[in-house]
């Protein structure tokens, strides 16, 4: 369905990017931020499946800065590949990469950001730094607490679960009790790190079932559809 494209940053900086759109009118267009995995096959299908809602959506290879075209699965292997990246993340590189997005998809119509692990911080950074969007959706952002002082710009929804081994429920409770009064904050039982991806040990359908369902409720709300 989808289809790899080029973006520009404010810096000139170029990366890769997965687009995919509706198959008619598009009801407006939604970011997608990867994990540390790399736009890869979950990031991929979670493109295609809000293309299939009527949205066009974006997934930016914000790990192009450092190392071109990375993509993997979730083995122990990869996972460990994938986490020697974590030193090299550029946070306000990251929300240039973002924004890149955001402003290929505006002649969507309005537009949000959803993100998954990094992508979920990335997404609460997006909701703080760039201005225009209608919403923010952020699953299990292990780095948010850090940036819970600065208040959202759009309406902003995040999910986390109370297993995740690298997210304590005592971040979560600093996170509710600095933005719980602007951002929906949604706990779910038993769920791990990673729990909506159908990819990972980790994944738990009931719980990702819910927080996708509460997700594109929250969006198609905040777009107006």
């Amino acid at each position: 369905m989808g289809k790899p494209l080029s973006l520009t940053a404010a810096d000139a900086h170029k990366l890769g990017a997965y687009r995919a759109d509706p198959a008619g009118q598009s009801r407006g267009g939604v970011v997608v931020v990867q994990e540390i995995f790399g736009v890869n096959h979950h990031i991929r299908s979670v493109c295609d499946r809000l293309a299939a809602l009527g949205y066009s959506a974006v997934a930016p290879a914000v790990f192009d800065r450092f190392v071109r075209d990375f993509e993997t699965g979730y083995s122990p292997d990869e996972i460990a590949k994938a986490r020697g990246y974590l030193g090299s993340i550029d946070w306000d590189a990251m929300v240039r990469d973002v924004a890149a997005g955001v402003d290929l998809l505006r002649p969507s119509g309005k537009v949000s950001v959803i993100g998954f692990c990094m992508g979920g911080t990335m997404a609460y950074l997006a909701a703080t730094r760039i201005d225009g969007l209608a919403a923010s959706v952020c699953l299990y952002g292990g780095q948010i607490v850090k940036h819970a002082d600065t208040k959202p710009r759009c309406p902003t929804q995040m999910h986390f679960g109370d297993r995740d081994a690298s997210i304590p429920m005592s971040d979560v409770e600093i996170i509710k009790q600095k933005r719980g009064a602007d951002c929906d904050i949604y706990v779910y039982a038993g769920a791990q790190h990673g729990f909506c991806c159908d990819e990972r040990e980790s994944f738990n359908a009931e719980s990702a079932a819910i927080a996708w369902a509460r997700a594109i409720r929250f969006l198609d709300k905040a777009m107006g559809k």
